[in-house]
């Protein structure tokens, strides 16, 4: 890595600039994983036993790709790797992302949903201790890695629960079936291509170039076929009563009445 470019140093949380542009600075790039929501990337610096983690999170508004040199650095640029022929570049509208050493919120995260083919114990005993409503809870990223606003209204219908139940009035039964319903949010989402654009306007040729995100002007996305989000007003797919909506810890909540009694 030749240089970093730090134009918003919002999106590296605790990390100081100095620090991110001294540790990165010779490195390269060795490996890529995911945890919950964030991007984990894994460097190597010459010299330097043992690898380190560069920590990514698109935010609401981010995007993160490779791009060739000359390509014109986009006006909300955050971060901008220089790796010769090519520029890594985090680019966050809103600035909510993060790109930072810091790897304490990685450390607190909560199990995999589809690492493991049942509720864990740990889940269970956490839902039983909460007084909070079930929807909520689930958006706790202790609690359970990944769901995020939009699966956990899809899987609260599938498995029938009322987003305004205590969680801790969920039964077995029914934290088995809310565990098993995340699940399949979760997978279809990611075979349906997720409800969040995943491709980048450059060549649009199979280039072999990393990227995450989508910006402005690259095509249109795949629609995926939600359930309940963001149908207020719109009949129920199984009951054909119309959809509701509420506020929840400053989220938009939708769900079935009818469906979602329990």
């Amino acid at each position: 890595m030749r240089n970093v470019l730090v134009r918003r140093t919002r999106v590296l949380a605790s990390t100081p600039a100095r620090q991110l542009k001294q540790t990165l600075s010779g490195a390269e790039f060795t490996g890529m994983s995911r945890r919950g929501k964030y991007l984990l990337f894994t460097l190597r610096t010459p010299g330097r036993v043992e690898p380190f983690m560069l920590v990514g999170h698109l935010g609401m508004t981010g995007r993160m790709y490779v791009a060739p040199a000359k390509t014109p650095l986009p006006k909300h640029a955050a971060v901008v790797l220089d790796l010769g022929r090519e520029n890594f570049v985090f680019e966050d509208t809103r600035y909510f992302g993060r790109f930072t050493l810091e790897t304490g919120a990685i450390e607190k995260l909560g199990p995999e949903p589809l690492a493991q083919e049942s509720a864990p114990e740990g889940f269970q005993r956490a839902l039983k201790r909460s007084a909070q409503p079930i929807k909520v809870k689930l958006l706790d990223q202790e609690l359970i890695a990944g769901v995020g606003n939009i699966y956990a209204c899809e899987a609260l219908l599938r498995a029938g629960i009322s987003p305004k139940r205590p969680a801790k009035k969920l039964t077995l039964t029914q934290i088995g079936q809310l565990w098993r319903a995340i699940r399949e949010v979760l997978s279809e989402a990611i075979e349906g291509g997720s409800t969040v654009p995943l491709n980048y306007s450059g060549t649009d040729k199979r280039d072999g170039l990393f990227y995450f995100g989508r910006a402005p002007e690259a095509p249109d996305f795949y629609a995926e076929r939600l359930r309940v989000y963001d149908r207020e007003g719109l009949p129920c797919g199984a009951c054909r009563t119309p959809i509701r909506r509420l506020v929840q810890a400053a989220r938009s909540t939708f769900y079935c009445p009818r469906c979602q009694r329990g």
